[in-house]
């Protein structure tokens, strides 16, 4: 290869236009509109929780009963020859990721699953949590942590639904341990499409609906409850920073010893850990163990609560450590769990430049984090096809061993810092699902890998590219592009969450369709729920479009190899 495709490329300046004042002043409606209101509906929502656990187990148990009884009844009242094919009712913009919903704006038939919002029960003696769909992430440790439980995989953003990371995806510093959020499910209870109610799990007769549903984005049925793992934690969790400084392919390996150890020594792995990196040749390691409130208020050792308000944000505090050098401290658990959500990982500062000022976090910080739902509710057309051609928010899923060459393939085609780095497995199950190991990696025997999974490593790309922000031309539309074939060429997937570009055929290049398609035809989805790739597809779609999807008029699931 080439030694100048190794650099970035060379863009020349672009010309301000309107929508460029738009984003630059975008803070005044985010201070004045959307901090407010986001604060006033998480304050709603926190008392629909406190009242939601105020109620004993046998009424929320029975309130789901009808509630899925209702979802049946609405099932059972649609014409297929002229309803539209099924979704829910769930506004476009509520959705977390960065995805917008843009089948909800042909023809559609609506199932409302808002109800859908409760813990309903906490097994301590099954370390199983058996929660709603719409049950999040912050109403979750809110229950489990004082108990010294929490789910094997916690996302970090507060708002993440379990609905969401079991029908699409999610992963934490734990996973590791425990693979994608999906993987720690225990059971799962569907509606299918012709209103029958199942509980699947991996060893009943719907274990193909088990394996089918994660990474479906909830087009094989209606998920309205589902059984987690949990597992017995600490007060506190013990974090070391350390910094790393070399090359992207010596950081890379950096950060695969911090959790690998090569010498295969499990009392040298971590129960969490994470990596930044800053600049092409700066990056930290993070890796955390739990720990008593006993050890951590031993004399010595330091406790930063870094989930006030007024604190630094994490990924700057975590920065220090460039200057500092290695350091170790202290954070309570829930609070680490959370780290990221107050300034959405780096994105905050797009959002509000001057937000990780100590003026700004003494005075509003407790206002922070602006409801991403929000933001993208008032961001109108033309902000929005600026964020889709300016800014990058994109997960690249890629083999542990290809880390380096995904660092570099980022620098060299978008030159965006920071980038996230979190492990996770993938793990070689009885059916081939639509994300799976490489073919015979288990006889590799690579860093991180086993018998059973594959280490995998979610690379966070999300900020605006360093040549937007030097002012000069940058196709988000083609870089995102680039990168999806990066990743069908090198066996590496892309979360559904985010803007896609895939053809059909490219979008079945990276996933697998067999087991899925088979799940569909199965369970008569076809034709009542969108086909994943339907609900995934950028843009508007056609009547045409609505039409052949219900009569499942689609092009082929496996895509030609001339």
């Amino acid at each position: 290869m080439a030694d100048d495709e190794h650099e970035p490329l060379v863009r020349r300046k672009r010309k301000t236009v309107l929508v460029d004042y738009l984003v630059q002043f975008r803070w005044i409606l985010v201070i004045f509109v959307v901090l407010p209101v986001s604060a006033l509906i998480y304050f709603n929502i926190y008392l629909g929780d406190m009242w939601s656990a105020m109620k004993s187990e046998k009424k929320r148990q029975k309130q789901h009963e009808e509630n899925v009884q209702k979802v049946v009844k609405r099932l059972k009242q649609r014409n297929p020859k002229k309803d539209g094919l099924v979704c829910t009712a769930r506004k476009p913009w509520i959705a977390v990721g960065m995805r917008n919903v843009d089948y909800k704006r042909a023809r559609h038939f609506e199932v409302d699953l808002s109800a859908f919002r409760n813990i309903l029960e906490i097994d301590k003696e099954r370390m199983v949590a058996k929660v709603e769909p719409l049950v999040n992430m912050g109403q979750i440790t809110r229950a489990t942590c004082p108990m010294n439980l929490a789910l094997a995989v916690v996302a970090e953003l507060d708002d993440l639904t379990v609905g969401g990371l079991i029908n699409g995806y999610g992963i934490e510093g734990s996973s590791h341990l425990y693979g994608l959020f999906s993987d720690t499910v225990v059971a799962m209870e569907v509606v299918l499409a012709d209103g029958r109610v199942v509980r699947a799990t991996k060893d009943n007769e719907y274990s193909d609906l088990f394996y089918g549903i994660p990474w479906s984005q909830g087009t094989l049925g209606f998920l309205v409850s589902a059984e987690i793992k949990l597992i017995p934690i600490k007060e506190y969790m013990k974090l070391t920073y350390t910094p790393v400084k070399g090359t992207l392919k010596e950081i890379a390996q950096a950060y695969a010893d911090s959790f690998a150890p090569r010498d295969g020594d499990p009392a040298k792995v971590p129960d969490f850990v994470e990596g930044m990196v800053y600049t092409e040749s700066e990056a930290v390691m993070m890796t955390g163990v739990y720990a008593s409130k006993e050890e951590a208020k031993m004399e010595g050792n330091k406790i930063n609560s870094v989930g006030w308000w007024f604190k630094p944000w994490f990924y700057q505090h975590a920065q220090t450590a460039l200057k500092r050098g290695e350091f170790v401290e202290y954070i309570p658990t829930r609070e680490y769990y959370h780290r990221h959500t107050r300034c959405l990982y780096w994105e905050g500062k797009l959002i509000l430049p001057f937000g990780d000022q100590f003026w700004f976090r003494f005075l509003l910080g407790w206002l922070m984090p602006p409801k991403v739902s929000l933001l993208k509710a008032t961001q109108g057309e033309a902000v929005r096809n600026y964020y889709h051609d300016s800014h990058v928010i994109q997960d690249m899923l890629v083999p542990l061993y290809k880390v380096g060459d995904a660092l570099e393939f980022v620098h060299r085609e978008m030159e965006v810092y920071p980038l996230w780095l979190c492990p996770h497995r993938l793990y070689k199950l009885p059916v081939k699902t639509m994300v799976y190991p490489e073919p015979g990696f288990e006889h590799q025997h690579r860093q991180g890998d086993t018998s059973y999974a594959q280490m995998f490593t979610d690379v966070g790309v999300y900020y605006a590219p360093a040549a937007v922000l030097r002012g000069e031309e940058f196709n988000g539309v083609e870089a995102v592009r680039r990168l999806e074939q990066w990743l069908i060429e090198n066996h590496s997937y892309q979360p559904q969450y985010a803007v896609s570009e895939l053809s059909e055929k490219d979008f079945w290049r990276m996933f697998d369709a067999s087991h899925y398609e088979n799940c569909r035809r199965k369970y008569g989805a076809v034709g009542t729920f969108m086909s994943v790739y339907y609900k995934s597809k950028k843009g508007r779609k056609t009547e045409k479009e609505v039409q052949e999807a219900e009569a499942a008029i689609l092009e082929p699931a496996y895509a030609d190899e001339a």
